[in-house]
This record gives C-alpha cells, sequence and structure tokens, in this order.
C-alpha cells in the first residue's frame, strides 16, 4: 500500500512538472508524453512482484536515465 502512494504521488508530481510554465512546456508535447509514459512503466515495474530475474532494477535505473535524457531534450 505504501509503495502504491508513492507511486501515485510520483506521477501526480511529475503531471504537475509537465503542466508547469517552464519554457519548454507545450513546446515539446511528444517528449512530454514520453516522460509521462516512463512514469508509468516505472511505477508499474516497482509495484510488480516478479523481479524479473533481477533484470528490474536494471529497468528502472534505464527509465531513470532515459528520464533525465528527455528532461535535458525539454531545454531545446
Amino acid at each position: 500500500m505504501k509503495h502504491k502512494m508513492i507511486g501515485s504521488l510520483a506521477v501526480f508530481a511529475l503531471t504537475l512538472m509537465l503542466s508547469s510554465s517552464s519554457p519548454a512546456a507545450g513546446k515539446h508535447p511528444e517528449i512530454e508524453d514520453a516522460i509521462a509514459s516512463l512514469a508509468r512503466a516505472k511505477n508499474h515495474l516497482l509495484h510488480a512482484a516478479n523481479d524479473f530475474g533481477g533484470h528490474k532494477a536494471d529497468a528502472v535505473k534505464a527509465i531513470d536515465e532515459a528520464d533525465r535524457q528527455l528532461r535535458i531534450c525539454m531545454q531545446y
């Protein structure tokens, strides 16, 4: 239950960040959609009962890196 709440709060925070009036807000809708999709995917992984042969942690790290790169893209 605690993880579900944390995941929900993370998605809510991401939604607020993307809807803020940043200089790039609305400029890159595809990237904004990708960031939101990554947040949902990460949330699903974090709540999955399976660790997928140890690949769950690597997948979460890859999502975090992809999110970081997309946020850099948003600056242009």
